[in-house]
């Protein structure tokens, strides 16, 4: 094979791979170009800001992005006035007094940046607005003022990138990310059930769920902006709340299971359950998969009757054995571990059903709705 084609191989790989990336790298770098050039069409003083706020703000979804814009002119807004009142009240010619005056304009900002994080620039801008006039030899007012517009130019041209040049929705990203977390989960699944027959130490077990928790963690924030969108009436997707509340309860059965599989099972209970438990491990995690690739393509949400009726087998097997007795020579902490695993199994047939449901909700729309949007 040729280097070309080994070349652009791997670059389409890439592209694939990494292309929510790629297209916020085309918006950033946009944003930063255009804010420059329109900046300096209109002769603001320091198009510095315009072109950082435009980069600043354009983030990896439109959700994000109305955040981010949000926080940064609201911040520029309140520490340009207050540093501009500051600087005309108190004026601070020496450079003790430009001292004093910077406590007092910085201490009470970094108190509120502390307690309200997305307010962080609220001290930035009041320094650049007390300090710059010294440097551009200006009024602390023209200060104040400049920086709201650089400010508001850099926001609303980034705002339009982010509209405009391959828009990213914060309902797309959910939908991958929930899939990445149910292949993880079925993955680990299959192993936890599969380690009732030999035990799983302590360091195992975690590494079976890595990756699960910090998924949930970024899911939720990209839940916040998908539902930043919605009020904004600029995506017509589902609530995420109903899958971001079915994942976690997954995760909890995981980590039943998981307690569970510390432990393995006796010989003759391992005889008898590992064949059922490994067709309903099989089973779940295939299903998990198939709901991940359903919501990544909203198509419709696969069929549970496979998990069901391994399930229901399951459940025989275990019956029969503790009706020949084989549950009366477990060990207290043995058998807690056992019923464990039924109930756990019992509780993800639950929110199985519920993930079934959420796909379904999130999969193709009634054809009367899709007319609608049209």
């Amino acid at each position: 094979m040729r280097r070309g084609e080994v070349l652009w191989r791997w670059l389409r790989t890439f592209a694939v791979r990494y292309r929510t990336q790629l297209a916020l790298s085309v918006r950033v770098s946009l944003a930063a170009v255009v804010a420059l050039v329109v900046a300096q069409r209109i002769g603001l003083p320091l198009p510095l800001w315009a072109v950082l706020t435009a980069v600043i703000v354009t983030q990896m979804s439109v959700g994000r992005s109305l955040k981010a814009t949000a926080d940064y002119l609201i911040g520029t807004l309140g520490g340009s006035v207050y540093g501009g009142v500051v600087a005309v009240v108190l004026p601070h010619t020496t450079e003790l007094g430009l001292l004093a005056v910077m406590i007092v304009a910085v201490a009470p900002l970094a108190l509120v940046a502390a307690i309200r994080p997305n307010m962080n620039v609220v001290p930035i801008t009041a320094i650049i607005v007390l300090l710059l006039p010294s440097i551009t030899h200006g009024s602390p007012v023209e200060s104040a003022v400049y920086r709201v517009l650089e400010v508001t130019l850099g926001a609303v041209i980034g705002l339009a990138v982010s509209f405009v040049v391959f828009p990213s929705s914060a309902h797309r990203l959910i939908r991958r990310s929930a899939s990445h977390i149910l292949d993880l989960m079925a993955r680990a699944l299959a192993a936890l059930l599969a380690g009732l027959a030999r035990g799983l130490d302590d360091d195992e077990l975690h590494r079976l769920q890595d990756g699960i928790g910090q998924g949930l963690t970024d899911l939720n924030a990209i839940g916040a902006e998908a539902e930043r969108e919605r009020r904004a009436r600029l995506s017509s997707d589902p609530d995420t709340g109903p899958l971001r509340r079915t994942l976690l309860r997954l995760r909890h059965d995981l980590v039943i299971v998981g307690r569970a599989a510390g432990t393995p099972l006796p010989a003759s209970m391992q005889a008898r359950l590992a064949p059922p438990l490994s067709i309903v491990a099989s089973a779940a995690a295939d299903f998990l998969s198939a709901s991940g690739r359903a919501l990544v393509a909203s198509a419709e949400a696969p069929s549970l009757e496979r998990f069901e009726k391994a399930l229901e087998a399951y459940d025989r097997e275990v019956e029969a054995a503790r009706r020949e007795g084989l549950t009366r020579v477990l060990s207290a902490d043995a058998a807690e571990r056992f019923f464990a695993v039924g109930f756990a199994l019992e509780q993800m047939h639950d929110n199985l059903k519920d993930l079934q449901r959420v796909v379904r909700e999130w999969g193709p729309q009634p054809e009367e709705e899709l007319v609608a949007l049209r």
